[in-house]
Formats: C-alpha cells, structure tokens, sequence
C-alpha cells in the first residue's frame, strides 16, 4: 500500500478533492464561500470555483500528516505574508471560518473525528480514502515512469 506521503501532494489534493465533490454530498460551499478572500493576506477571492474542495482536500492531508490538528494549527499552515506596501510584509494567519466549517462538513462526512483535547484526526474511513487515492495516483505514475516500480512492496502470501 503507498503512503499519501510517497506520492506529489499537488495531485493527491486535486484528486482528492474531485472524489469529495462528486462522492460526498455532505462537502459542499456555503452560499457565501463565493463572496470571500481565504484570508486577510489575499487581495482577491479565490478564481477556481471548486477551492472549497481543494481546501477540504489539503486540509484533510494536512491532517494526515501531522496526526492531531486544531483549527488555530490550521490557520497558521494556510496563512501567508501580507504584502503593505513599501512597509515590510508580515505574516498573517488564513481564514478561521473556512477552516471550521470545512472541518465540520468533513466530520459530518465521517471523514475526521474529534479528539478531546487534541483537536481532529482521521477516522478509517478518511484514512482508506487517502490510501485509496494514494494507490490510484501511483498506480498512474508507474505506467508513466515504469523505473517506479522498485517502490512497490508487493507482499507475499505465506503458505503453510
């Protein structure tokens, strides 16, 4: 099984965050995500429509990755320098709101669950999605790249 780890986070968030628009119907836009910069360090919104869904997709590998995540840990990873003009530029956190209404469609999908104390981590199910996703985008990298194939564990059956 391949980590989420040993394949490029760009196309594991981009097909991650196809498979929750299309598969969980619990991970939509609130009506006013169309209106909103991502933070006080971006100057415009967003031009992608579907960035919730990107955002929902990096959040649940940043979870992933760090094991144990709240929602300030959150903000600080998708903040950014906000640029002042001929002052020095500063760095900013990202938007809380986005952060807490994605997490909380991605515990309704069953996705991540909360810890108390600790913030969310994944559940199962979040964690075989990711594998899923993972195995589909090695998988497609091999047939590009076939020196890939040494990175494939391929476990044995043992016969007694």
């Amino acid at each position: 099984m391949v980590s989420p780890k040993a394949v490029p986070a760009e196309k594991l968030i981009m097909e991650l965050a196809e498979n929750l628009k299309n598969n969980y119907p619990q991970i939509k836009p609130p009506q006013w995500a169309q209106y909103v910069k991502t933070g006080v360090h971006r100057e415009r919104i967003p031009e992608n429509p579907d960035w919730w869904y990107i955002r929902a997709a990096a959040i649940l590998r940043k979870i992933y990755l760090q094991g144990h995540v709240g929602v300030e840990t959150l903000r600080i990873k998708f903040g950014g320098r906000k640029q002042r003009g001929t002052k020095k530029s500063h760095f900013r956190k990202g938007g809380g709101k986005i952060i807490r209404k994605i997490l909380q469609q991605l515990e309704g999908a069953k996705l991540i669950r909360r810890v108390e104390g600790k913030g969310r981590t994944l559940t199962p199910e979040g964690l075989s999605l990711l594998h899923r996703t993972s195995n589909k985008i090695f998988r497609s990298l091999i047939k590009d790249n076939p020196e890939l194939r040494k990175y494939i564990v391929i476990k044995e059956a043992k016969t007694k």
